[in-house]
């Protein structure tokens, strides 16, 4: 007998639903008893009519990868309204969320601290993952495959995929591999619905990362079963816990590929440079910026950002900028992930991290991590990386170019946050202690502590900056960081 399949596949390796007609016997996929197993769980959860679904609710959630400290949790906020929308049938997912601050001080990443609402919306569709900030959609294909993962362990996710890939079944286990995507583990409770997922993603700074998700207080919402309570862990830290009010099941969900996405497939690829100084080049072509410093036989790259698209790209521009000189040092600011998913390429090439003894024992571990659901450049290279530690002050000298690199204390965002000076050029490289606003922008509403401790450190220290290149934004004179506060 025919009857439909759903299976996961595409040419580029990126999950997308499609529908296929196959010839099923008793030994076609999986074994029988495993077929039997997972059309019963269908059954219970309704799953098989379900092609879309809509839920919202409220709670907290955590931003994965901006602790304050590489051993503190993630920073935590307070989420108003969360609505997250799913497609099934063509591998879709948009999350729409206002969230607050949820902790005083603020103290790590993610955008704080957080004045009165933030609205927040992040999707994926076929090959494409993207955020929307006001009528901007800005692509971030780093999230793309865990974007995919939240959308196939959603509870009728899950055994749709389950289902498409083959998976076994041994008692009230459910095992699949959505092969370079992940690897998931379902438990399945006495009522033949889905209670744990514990699922194995490729990070860019942590190798193979584990994601637990525990469904709760299942309720039925016009036939389809669906948990009020989901509670989530990224790398043994939470993520979200969130309480479910409103589940819609086959609501119209369409998620169209914005053409400005559709038409940059590899935004990581995209590099460009200006030169700052002799010598010393400030690399951009994206929101994450490099700094190139060329010494006497070598060079000095300060941060590899993202991860090893973003890495390949940056080391081809170093060597289309200096081809004679080796890279020595990558100094690594701090080991927020968005700063640090470049490390694992840098580390394949046998480069050398300096980072500040706060993330020398975190780096050191993320760069020994393996990466077996989708082997990296540094998994491939079968090296383990060298990092080598600072605290206040580590100083670079070929005897002409000095390089100074600096702890900054006392900031909020980070206990271990670096910057380098340049004291002939003049010159201050830092990350996220200051992101210059456009020009001509509005003074921000609330004054930034950590602008003011980074102006206090230049003075503390007794340094003499005519320019910052910060690693976001754009290059400013000193005099634009004494206006932002009022000096």
């Amino acid at each position: 007998m025919r009857r439909p399949l759903y299976r996961i596949a595409s040419p580029g390796g990126v999950i997308v639903l499609t529908a296929a007609l196959v010839l099923l016997s008793p030994l076609a996929g999986y074994a029988q008893d495993g077929r039997a197993a997972l059309e019963n769980v269908a059954k219970a959860m309704g799953a098989a009519s379900v092609k879309s679904i809509q839920y919202s609710g409220s709670g907290v959630n955590f931003q994965v990868g901006q602790n304050f400290s590489p051993d503190t949790p993630w920073p935590r906020f307070v989420v108003k309204s969360y609505t997250r929308n799913v497609n099934y049938e063509n591998a879709s997912i948009r999350d729409e969320l206002v969230r607050t601050q949820g902790e005083n001080p603020p103290r790590g990443g993610g955008g704080q601290p957080v004045a009165g609402e933030q609205r927040q919306i992040f999707v994926a569709s076929g090959d494409f993952a993207w955020n929307v900030v006001g009528e901007a959609a800005n692509p971030a294909p780093v999230a793309l495959v865990d974007r995919q993962l939240q959308l196939w362990t959603t509870p009728h996710g899950l055994v749709k995929a389950a289902m498409a890939n083959n998976a076994t079944v041994q008692g009230r286990t459910i095992s699949f591999t959505a092969p370079g995507r992940f690897r998931v583990q379902a438990t399945i409770d006495a009522q033949n619905l889905v209670e744990k997922i514990d699922a194995v993603a490729p990070h860019a700074v942590l190798g193979d990362v584990a994601v637990e998700i525990r469904y709760s207080d299942y309720k039925d919402f016009a036939g389809v079963k669906f948990p009020t309570k989901i509670r989530q862990t990224i790398g043994a830290y939470p993520a979200l816990d969130l309480t479910v009010s409103d589940v819609q099941p086959n609501v119209a969900v369409d998620i169209p590929v914005p053409d400005p996405i559709r038409q940059t497939p590899a935004p990581y690829a995209r590099v460009t440079s200006q030169m700052a100084a002799d010598g010393v080049w400030y690399i951009t072509g994206g929101i994450h910026h490099s700094v190139l410093i060329e010494m006497k036989d070598h060079v000095i790259l300060m941060e590899s950002p993202l991860n090893d698209d973003r890495a390949v790209a940056v080391l081809a521009e170093v060597k289309n900028l200096v081809p004679s000189k080796p890279i020595k040092y990558v100094i690594a600011t701090h080991h927020h992930f968005d700063h640090a998913g470049g490390l694992r390429a840098i580390a394949a090439e046998g480069i050398t991290v300096i980072a500040h003894d706060v993330n020398k024992p975190f780096l050191e571990k993320a760069l020994a991590a393996p990466a077996t659901v989708r082997p990296d450049r540094l998994a491939k290279s079968g090296k383990k990386g060298t990092v080598e530690g600072m605290r206040d002050k580590r100083v670079l000298t070929d005897g002409t170019r000095t390089v100074e690199i600096l702890n900054i204390p006392g900031n909020n965002h980070h206990a271990g946050v670096i910057m380098a000076y340049l004291p002939k050029e003049k010159l201050l490289v830092e990350a996220d202690v200051y992101n210059p606003p456009a020009p001509n922008a509005p003074p921000p509403p609330t004054l930034n502590s950590n602008w003011v401790n980074l102006a206090d450190n230049i003075k503390r220290l007794n340094l003499t900056v005519d320019q910052i290149l910060p690693l976001h934004g754009r290059i400013v004179p000193l005099a634009d960081l004494h206006k932002g506060i009022g000096r």
